[in-house]
């Protein structure tokens, strides 16, 4: 196989991963993002300023290429839902049409856990589990809607496959662990519930390779996988170890979930019929998220394409905690 990849949203937290670690595995690597990043722009890759929304440049951006790592996407509990939908749902149809019309003979799409209801709890759920019947969020309709059309264009001529890592965390996180740390040092993070429900989370490095795992495979065809790690972590204990790991308190005060859970429809309501007040501070979801088991089962990918976390989790962590002593640069 050729090995010339487009990577969409090369220039984020989990683009650039992939970017790095095919590089690291010989390939040619072209970059479709919008903005300009100087640590992207340091590496031996060809460069694409382009908005995914723009067909033509879309098309464009899968000349000559083998393999399209899809990875760019709006996210956010919260927002206007035509912004999700042009860059989640139409950004991912022009890239669809692209690689039919170039030849392109792979696509790895970067989907989430969060096209389910986390609104329950999800317990070692396989990739059996059913969409929701109702819309939960912007972002979990659009990269629904997304998903499938990725699967659905599986073909002889352009397989398809479709990745769910599940809370993304490691060094250069700009958004999970750079929004709890801020939290923490404004003694305004707080446990919901009892503080011992499990969750998947996904280290970025592995989660980056898992990528490259799928596109190296022949097995993987109109699939969906779950690849997070293997066993699920106490998101509470999990998070006070690294919080105090990098100098900070850990996080002690609990809400019940119930009068959580309340609050976050309270507060809904009013930004909806406020939307001048911008992204509430919280939602049902991001309490969901807090408060309940949500971990998932990865049988399918270590079957399918030997799925392994080639990092364990305690370098990870040390890897983490580096990072984060030192400071982002």
């Amino acid at each position: 196989m050729d090995k010339k990849a487009l990577v969409t949203g090369g220039g984020g937290f989990l683009g650039l991963y992939i970017v790095e670690a095919l590089l690291t595995q010989g390939w040619q690597v072209r970059v479709l993002c919008r903005g300009h990043y100087a640590s992207l722009e340091a590496l031996d890759v060809e460069i694409i300023h382009a908005d995914i929304t723009d067909q033509h440049q879309v098309l464009e951006a899968c000349h000559d290429i083998n393999t399209v790592f899809h990875a760019a996407s709006k996210t956010g509990p919260w927002g206007d839902y035509q912004e999700f939908y042009n860059t989640n749902v139409i950004g991912t149809q022009n890239i669809i049409s692209a690689c039919k019309q170039q030849n392109v003979s792979r696509l790895i799409y970067t989907s989430s856990p969060s096209v389910l209801s986390f609104y329950d709890d999800l317990i070692n759920v396989d990739e059996s589990h059913p969409f929701p019947k109702k819309r939960i969020s912007a972002y979990q309709e659009t990269k629904m809607i997304a998903e499938k059309a990725v699967l659905a264009a599986n073909s002889a001529s352009l397989s398809t496959t479709a990745l769910r890592p599940h809370a993304l965390w490691g060094p250069r996180d700009t958004h999970l662990f750079a929004a709890i740390i801020e939290r923490v040092k404004a003694g305004k993070l707080k446990i919901i519930g009892e503080g011992n429900n499990k969750i998947s989370v996904s280290y970025v490095e592995n989660s980056a390779l898992a990528h490259l795992q799928a596109a190296n495979s022949d097995n993987c065809a109109g699939k969906v996988y779950f690849i997070n790690e293997t066993e699920p972590v106490e998101l509470w204990p999990w998070i006070n170890e690294l919080v105090t790991e990098i100098g900070l308190q850990p996080v002690t005060k609990k809400v019940p979930y119930k009068l959580a859970y309340t609050l976050g429809f309270i507060i809904e309501n009013i930004y909806t019929a406020l939307p001048f007040l911008g992204e509430p501070p919280m939602t049902r979801a991001l309490v969901s998220v807090c408060g309940k088991d949500h971990y998932f089962d990865t049988s399918r990918a270590e079957k399918d394409f030997q799925f392994t976390n080639v990092i364990p989790m305690q370098e990870a962590k040390a890897r983490f905690v580096r990072y984060f002593k030192q400071g982002p640069s």
